[in-house]
């Protein structure tokens, strides 16, 4: 793992990728034969790009009895207790409709309304993701959304995995489709014969799945268009090396593309990490996609000192930070750029991923500097209300006509005049 000495500003910030020509072509062709043609056009992709026949795309009842029998107990314990902390945590986010009152008569407020439907990708590949499934339903519950429709690609027996048809049962989700790709979001986005179309997309997918979403957005909102996993661990010398390497790891195993930074004013500390990556590594079942992550994007920053390593860690704006120093309390209120943060050597980064309640859809590739991670407020709209008084109108009417006037809109300062405001 590469240790670099930081001296000046860091060059890092990786963009988002926005596809080649060609796949962009390809997006768009899919995207309008499933527009055409539908069901067909759905049936004729997922045999072509994930080698199975599917007749029927929504998934079974018999389907969801078999995944029940291939989860262990265990882990069905483990799915529900996970819901409960991650609805616990997100009944905290909800917003209210509020409406407040003048002395003459006005009243001015907002209404939350949820969206009416909206469609969970879930990735298919080399990893099965019932977290996935629990961390974007159950906001959009707790927001109030009644439909929630979930996409995901088959496997060449023509099913979903287990854990993903389990936990999306346990939420009662009740529309679960067996398609994936570009064309999964063509038909949440547009409609098929099967497949209605919704208001909003979430989820990450391939870079076909991310290209599709920045196509059809305007048609519906879609979440972010999602880059590969990233950590940064800040730590001083009290940290433990082959904690942070173990945490370093379980980013890099994701995606050869993921990220694993180390920041530290401690030398010893890097060198001690990187020495106990490459251990890791040699018993990782990922072991290729880790050790080509950590080749191609791990590093180890060293820093004179713990406030020069925070000044990176802020322009870094990472997905996911960890803060294993002495004092990590003391530390949290220096960091500005983060799509969640993870105070002290307990707080490994699995934790948010399955357990704690947080989200763990968080913004990457650095737009944690504008962006928040996935909330219940993604699953809502606000509309502004407006409930002028006579009183008020005969007291601003004048201001009001004047500023139509002075943007050139007479129209508008005669709609004011209209009901006798002189």
């Amino acid at each position: 793992m590469k240790i670099e000495r930081v001296t000046g500003q860091l060059s890092l910030r990786r963009t988002i990728e926005s596809g080649t020509e060609e796949q962009r072509r390809a997006v768009q062709t899919i995207i309008d034969d499933v527009r055409t043609n539908g069901d067909a056009a759905l049936r004729k992709y997922t045999e072509q790009f994930d080698k199975v026949a599917i007749d029927d795309f929504l998934v079974s009842k018999e389907e969801i009895d078999e995944a029940y029998g291939e989860i262990s107990d265990e882990l069905l314990h483990v799915l529900r207790e996970a819901a409960t902390n991650i609805r616990d945590y997100h009944e905290r986010q909800k917003r209210e409709s509020w409406i407040m009152t003048k002395e003459d008569g006005t009243m001015l407020g907002q209404k939350v309304t949820p969206l009416d439907a909206v469609g969970l990708y879930v990735p298919g590949g080399t990893a099965a993701y019932p977290s996935s499934v629990l961390m974007n339903v159950i906001p959009a519950q707790v927001a109030g959304v009644q439909r929630i429709v979930i996409v995901s690609p088959p496997n060449k027996q023509g099913t979903l995995p287990a854990g993903v048809l389990v936990a999306a049962h346990e939420l009662g989700v009740k529309e679960i489709y067996k398609v994936g790709g570009a064309q999964a979001i063509a038909a949440l986005a547009y409609g098929t014969e099967t497949i209605q179309p919704v208001d909003k997309i979430f989820g990450p997918g391939n870079i076909y799945v991310a290209l599709a979403k920045r196509e059809v957005f305007g048609q519906v909102a879609i979440d972010m268009i999602a880059g590969p996993s990233e950590i940064v661990v800040l730590a001083d010398d009290t940290a433990k090396a082959n904690e942070i390497a173990a945490d370093l790891l379980s980013q890099a195993e994701h995606d050869a593309r993921a990220s694993s930074i180390l920041v530290t004013p401690s030398m010893k500390l890097a060198l001690e990490v990187a020495n106990e990556v490459e251990k890791q590594l040699q018993t990782l079942p990922r072991q290729a996609i880790a050790a080509a992550s950590i080749a191609q994007y791990g590093a180890i920053y060293v820093t004179d000192t713990l406030e020069e390593a925070i000044a990176v860690v802020n322009e870094l704006a990472p997905e996911h930070l960890e803060v294993m120093t002495a004092e990590p309390l003391l530390v949290l209120g220096q960091i500005r750029h983060a799509g969640a943060i993870f105070l002290g050597r307990f707080s490994s980064e699995p934790v948010g991923d399955y357990f704690a309640g947080p989200n763990h859809v968080l913004p990457t590739n650095g737009t944690a500097r504008f962006s928040s991670g996935l909330s219940v407020d993604e699953f809502v709209k606000k509309s502004s209300i407006i409930f002028y008084s006579e009183q008020a109108l005969k007291e601003n009417g004048r201001k009001i006509a004047a500023f139509a006037r002075a943007e050139g809109l007479e129209a508008h300062a005669r709609a004011i005049e209209a009901r006798g405001i002189e």
